[in-house]
């Protein structure tokens, strides 16, 4: 039956709101789909403010395959701010979609994608917003099947009671084979209920039922065994990998903000997946193997996403572009093609020792010299051994020396605070590396207003890496030692005012850390935060540490767990991680072996050029690397 549009009711309110265009909707990509015609309608939530969750790559690609198909409808919505929250409640007003401002509680599915664990109290403000009750346990056969991807995802364990169902890794085959399940269940008059479409669901094991697994505990706190209660549930549940990129060519009409967002330009992912090794990282450990987009491919996403959206700035998008092994060709090519107009190319991400002078000179070609950001993530060669991050200072040196000289007058460059062994010595380096960059900015551009700019960032473990099993630095540890590295910066007359120093304090780091290795039991915290008035926790104007340090005494009074336990301890070998039984393809006792290598600060060759290190990614997946060089050419363009 029809659903009405809300935004009849909405529209009065946007006049006492801030930024109200947001809500507005009919950007340019944005698809309406008629709601009688479809027999599956998805709502997709990223659960963050429109300005930064309208670029989401991973939200615009399912967005616009879904709404290919024939039958299938997919609207989004957004976490609203606080003021356009209370007079929602006010007046009465649920949930909605930007595109047909239909409220979310008349979608068969809801699908939020948690790119960061920040923002699971904006989840439940959005599921109460629309009616919709907080816990999946007290959900009918009416309410739509709330589903979590994205990287969080990989332990959805926190959030797991206001989840029916959770999706690990590539969402494009499995979000329409979901889609399939609930066409089907539909069309045979959903038998069985909501527990039989989430069987259904489950019993493929391309998708994670929490209701479906028990979770039992030991005395001490720690997991004794997460089992699945019923059968033909899978143990396990693994995590999806999407093998040919060149069969998904997603975004082809991005989505044109009305307002501004945090990222404005077309963005073409180049390739998937990393196979650095960098202990740290999460992205990379998770979306192995490398899975590159072939040049043709590339050429004419790229022609095709300008055309349509008119965006002036196109980003080559990976978690380290540079490392494509036609990186040369892509960016010469299309600096070939877009060359006298006002279409410029960036590398949002770039490795240090994959930068060169040609690549340089390619991204500069049409004048315009969007800021380069390095990560070297260390500051000194033992902490960078300890973390995989295979970069020495030289190289750094290097190639900042060729950024200059090729008319870059600032490098940003990212660091962490808290790493596993770190020292005050550790980071107090940083300056020196920073001052050494613009001494060799200054001698390579002949220039005295070279800029360099440090961004620092609060180090937390995160699960399936090698670091999961890390204690985290506490919060006064990493405060103490920023303010030792500023003091240090600040001292020096010669280079202190070309020197940026951007950094996070440590205390929502500890929140970040709580909720990236936490368990079942830590959702009644972040329900504690959230009825205390939590919202926003990425954003610093919101975010109240207090206010989880006294969620957590107060939801965690009668267990033997804390926040020290969730965050600054060490975790053995054998004890029972929140997210054993979600598989990512990775061996546990590689990582195990890796976390003691970098305890040793033994450092490990990306496998991509180097024989197979036995990370079991590709045979417990079924996939392999897929790298060129391919020998091809960038196909002519047309460019209009």
């Amino acid at each position: 039956m029809p659903v009405d549009s809300l935004f009849d009711q909405l529209e009065p309110l946007l006049a006492r709101v801030a930024k109200p265009i947001q809500y507005v909707g009919g950007e340019l990509g944005a698809t309406v789909k008629d709601w009688d015609a479809a027999q599956v309608r998805w709502a997709l939530m990223y659960p963050d403010a429109y300005e930064v969750g309208l670029p989401n790559q991973g939200v615009q690609i399912l967005y616009e395959l879904l709404n290919e198909q024939d039958g299938v409808l997919a609207e989004r919505t957004y976490a609203v701010w606080p003021d356009l929250e209370r007079l929602m409640r006010e007046h009465g007003i649920g949930q909605f979609t930007v595109d047909a401002h239909r409220p979310v509680a008349a979608f068969d599915l809801l699908g939020v994608s948690f790119a960061t664990e920040l923002g699971y109290t904006n989840l439940l403000t959005a599921l109460d917003l629309a009616g919709l009750p907080l816990l999946a346990a007290d959900r009918g056969d009416d309410h739509p099947v709330v589903i979590a991807g994205g990287h969080s995802a990989f332990n959805p364990e926190p959030v797991a009671d206001f989840l029916d169902a959770a999706v690990l890794g590539d969402g494009e085959e499995i979000v329409l084979a979901i889609t399939e399940v609930v066409r089907e269940w539909k069309a045979e008059g959903c038998p069985g209920g909501r527990d039989e479409l989430l069987l259904r669901l489950a019993a493929g094991g391309g998708v994670y039922v929490p209701k479906f697994y028990d979770v039992s505990y030991r005395p001490d706190g720690a997991i004794a065994a997460v089992v699945p209660n019923r059968p033909g549930v899978p143990a396990t549940v693994r995590k999806h990998t999407v093998m040919d990129l060149d069969q998904w060519p997603y975004p082809r009409k991005p989505l044109v903000p009305l307002a501004e967002t945090v990222h404005e330009r077309y963005s073409v992912e180049i390739f998937r997946g990393c196979t650095r090794g960098c202990r740290f990282c999460q992205a990379g450990m998770i979306t192995r193997p490398v899975r590159e987009r072939s040049i043709e491919t590339i050429g004419a996403m790229v022609a095709e996403g300008v055309k349509n959206s008119g965006f002036t700035e196109v980003g080559l998008l990976s978690l380290s572009s540079a490392d494509h092994s036609e990186i040369g060709e892509i960016a010469k090519g299309l600096a070939d093609q877009y060359e006298g107009t006002n279409t410029s190319l960036s590398l949002p991400s770039t490795r240090v020792d994959a930068f060169n002078v040609t690549l340089a000179d390619e991204l500069s070609r049409n004048g315009r010299r969007s800021g380069l950001t390095f990560a070297p993530e260390g500051g000194t060669e033992r902490m960078r051994r300890v973390i995989n991050k295979m970069v020495s200072e030289d190289d750094l040196i290097r190639t900042v020396s060729t950024a200059y000289s090729s008319g870059w007058r600032q490098v940003k460059l990212y660091f962490m605070c808290g790493l596993p062994t770190e020292t005050d010595d550790d980071v107090l380096a940083i300056a020196d590396l920073a001052k050494r960059v613009i001494e060799a900015g200054r001698k390579a551009s002949g220039r005295g207003d070279i800029r360099c700019t440090v961004s620092i960032g609060g180090f937390v473990p995160k699960p399936h890496t090698p670091f999961q099993w890390a204690g985290q630095a506490g919060h006064e540890v990493v405060d103490a030692r920023l303010r030792k590295l500023r003091e240090k910066v600040k001292s020096d007359r010669t280079y202190g005012k070309s020197i940026g120093l951007r950094y996070h304090e440590g205390k929502p780091s500890m929140v970040e850390g709580l909720l990236s290795r936490g368990d079942r039991r830590v959702g009644r915290v972040i329900r504690a935060v959230w009825e205390d008035g939590g919202r926003f926790d990425g954003w610093g104007e919101y975010f109240s540490y207090d206010r989880w340090v006294a969620g957590t005494e107060r939801a965690l009074a009668d267990e033997p767990v804390d926040l020290a336990w969730y965050t600054t301890r060490e975790r053995d070998r054998d004890e029972v991680l929140p997210w054993d039984h979600l598989d990512s393809g990775l061996d546990r006792d590689w990582l195990w072996d890796d976390w003691q290598d970098a305890l040793d600060e033994v450092e490990l060759d990306d496998c991509r050029w180097t024989p197979c290190f036995d990370c079991g990614v590709c045979p417990s997946m079924g996939t392999e690397i897929q790298t060129g060089p391919t020998g091809r050419k960038l196909l002519p363009l047309t460019v209009a």
